[in-house]
């Protein structure tokens, strides 16, 4: 897959199809979007492509809204990758972008790419005001030279697939339904920080990652999950929330509990998939009680987790 930065960097030899968006997750909706480009520039002979932001818009045009994102922009560009695509431009999201009438991108879409198909998801618009909305586009491209192609949305159950409300879902630590419309299991990444190293007086001890803020991070409570690094991949534990047994008001921290594994992760980057919610967050009135809760949620982990392999 190439990967371009700007549209002038284009000229690919050859026609193309294209999807825009900011595809933030990749979720089972976007596959599919993607898919059918993929599709129709095979049975074409073209190229096919994604042009995508290195951020969402609101983070520019509504400040004022709290942007958390499923992925990072370099995830989201790995699992662009690994589509089948053959080349995806990440355009960074500037102000000069956001006033650029539709008319004018559409026009140096056509320039530098050789759109000839232009696939859209639902509630679609580009270009300054989101002029370029779906009917917008059917009268430019019959004008200009491209089809606009709107598939019937995917849906699950009758719903709609939108990122918003996969956050939702996580946000509530709603993780099995989440990952069922991800097509993944939810996930964050981060380097592992020294902590109070509390979990490890009380003999689990935990790897506290430092994250990326503009990440979502599933309601507080306790999570059977995997933690990936390097070539590892391990069960695990983990708690996200503010130790209210030990603490009040702190802040709100990711920490796991690497199961079977025993060595140094500090400095590391690690990646926590969580695959299912044990339990809320909650406050114990003793520390031996908490450690009689570990143990369970260790327990339970293991369950959880041979269950999720096996299925």
């Amino acid at each position: 897959m190439k990967l371009m930065r700007n549209l002038a960097e284009g000229a690919l030899g050859k026609p193309s199809i294209v999807s825009i968006g900011v595809f933030d997750g990749l979720h089972l909706g976007h596959r599919y979007l993607v898919g059918k480009v993929i599709e129709s520039a095979r049975v074409c002979g073209h190229l096919s492509g994604v042009v995508t932001f290195d951020r969402h818009p609101d983070e520019l045009l509504a400040p004022h809204k709290d942007i958390r994102y499923l992925t990072t922009p370099a995830e989201k560009l790995q699992l662009l990758g690994e589509l089948g695509l053959d080349f995806v431009v990440a355009l960074p999201f500037t102000s000069e972008l956001a006033e650029t009438p539709a008319r004018e991108f559409v026009l140096a879409l056509l320039e530098h790419l050789q759109m000839r198909e232009l696939w859209i998801g639902p509630d679609f618009a580009l270009g300054r005001g989101r002029e370029g909305d779906g009917d917008y586009l059917d009268s430019l491209g019959q004008e200009l030279g491209f089809q606009t192609h709107r598939p019937q949305p995917f849906s699950q159950s009758g719903t709609v697939l939108s990122s918003s409300g996969i956050r939702a879902l996580i946000r509530e630590g709603r993780i099995v339904d989440a990952a069922q419309l991800l097509g993944r299991y939810p996930a964050v990444s981060g380097t592992v920080v020294r902590g109070a190293r509390r979990g490890h007086e009380l003999g689990f001890p935990t790897a506290n990652l430092a994250l990326d803020d503009r990440l979502i991070t599933p309601a507080n409570g306790v999570y059977a999950a995997r933690a990936l690094w390097e070539d590892a991949n391990h069960a695990g534990v983990v708690n996200v929330g503010k130790r209210p047994t030990f603490e009040h008001d702190g802040q709100t921290i990711v920490e796991a509990h690497i199961l079977d594994f025993t060595g140094d992760l500090y400095g590391k980057n690690v990646r926590v998939e969580f695959v299912e919610r044990l339990r809320p967050e909650q406050r114990f009135e003793s520390v031996s009680a908490l450690i009689a809760q570990m143990e369970t949620d260790v327990a339970d982990a293991r369950l959880v987790l041979q269950k999720a392999e096996l299925g």
